[in-house]
């Protein structure tokens, strides 16, 4: 077998490994998790650059914390739905306090960067189109930066004891049902 048949041994084997982990019950959440903030970051990219780029809203930072309040609506009933599983009545102490203070603190965080896309667009002679992608790629990088910290914090906050205890038993039997990657075979033979 030459290097291609192993290279596509380990990528193949890379591969199963990632499917049978997306069908765990921590994979199932992760994967929703990240595809209701996939879902909100298209709506808040899309209502800066439709706000700043349409000139409805003129400046960068009521643009940006326009855009990023809208995404905060849907990005809540997605992660309560998906990603925690929840249905029916919130709880307002348990869900809506942490999940809004630190949506506000992500909108904070991006504002910072709205500041810095501000200076940016004020110290060049860019045109509007560019201008509004420096603005919008600005808050796609504030979000991905706060994304990760909202995934630490979500899954302590979230994690009730009843749900604790299922979830850990859940996952010591998933984990055991995955097979043990095989350490990488060498590309290069000498």
């Amino acid at each position: 077998m030459g290097c291609g048949g192993i290279r596509l041994s380990v990528v193949r084997k890379r591969i199963d490994s990632f499917v049978a982990w997306s069908k765990t019950h921590q994979g199932k959440k992760l994967i929703r998790y990240s595809a209701s903030s996939i879902i909100t970051t298209g709506v808040s990219f899309s209502a800066i650059w439709i706000f700043y780029g349409l000139k409805i809203i003129p400046g960068v930072i009521w643009a940006t914390l326009a855009g990023n309040v809208i995404a905060t609506l849907p990005s809540y009933h997605l992660n309560r739905l998906w990603a925690w599983g929840k249905r029916g009545k919130s709880a307002f102490r348990k869900e809506i306090v942490p999940y809004w203070s630190l949506a506000f603190a992500g909108i904070a965080f991006s504002q910072v960067g709205a500041f810095s896309a501000r200076a940016v667009v004020r110290s060049h002679h860019w045109s509007h189109l560019m201008n509004t992608a420096m603005v919008s790629f600005t808050n796609v990088v504030c979000f991905a930066i706060f994304w990760v910290l909202k995934l630490l914090v979500f899954n302590r906050i979230f994690h009730f004891d009843k749900l604790r205890v299922i979830d850990e038993e859940l996952v010591a039997e998933e984990v055991s049902a995955i097979p043990d990657p095989t350490p990488l075979d060498p590309i290069w033979t000498d």
